[in-house]
């Protein structure tokens, strides 16, 4: 039987877009990706983990409730200054910054329909913040 190890980290995330080269331009301009092509689909690199958009084109794509991916910014007045970063380049939003038990947040849409979680543990509940500030 496999033991899990401590070792494993988290490796990439596939999901799919009907305008790959908008959400791809998102992850880049934004979130300080880096991008190349796969097929008509796009592989974008950060230094600890990729991910991966899938060209849907040709296919109807449904999202379950509350599907969504989320980034950790260090403190909430990155959260705050994303935010506002966001604002100014149109994005569409589901939430304002909300001030959360586990850390100040907020939710919007990227282009290709996916829901962005961007949030901080800074200032989360002590029961929380457990990982705070890890490498």
């Amino acid at each position: 039987m496999l033991t899990v190890s401590s070792t494993m980290k988290f490796n990439h995330i596939s999901f799919p877009s009907h305008d790959v080269d908008a959400t791809a331009a998102f992850f880049v301009r934004h979130l300080g990706c880096s991008v190349s092509d796969f097929g008509s689909s796009k592989i974008l690199k950060r230094h600890d983990f990729d991910i991966v958009v899938e060209d849907a084109a040709g296919r109807a794509v449904q999202w379950p409730d509350n599907f969504h991916i989320g980034f950790e910014l260090p403190s909430a007045a990155d959260v705050v200054a994303m935010y506002e970063d966001f604002k100014l380049a149109s994005i569409v939003f589901e939430t304002e910054v909300i001030r959360h038990v586990r850390g100040s947040r907020f939710f919007c849409q990227i282009p290709g329909g996916v829901l962005v979680e961007i949030n901080t543990r800074e200032d989360a509940a002590e029961a929380y913040r457990a990982g705070f500030g890890r490498a």
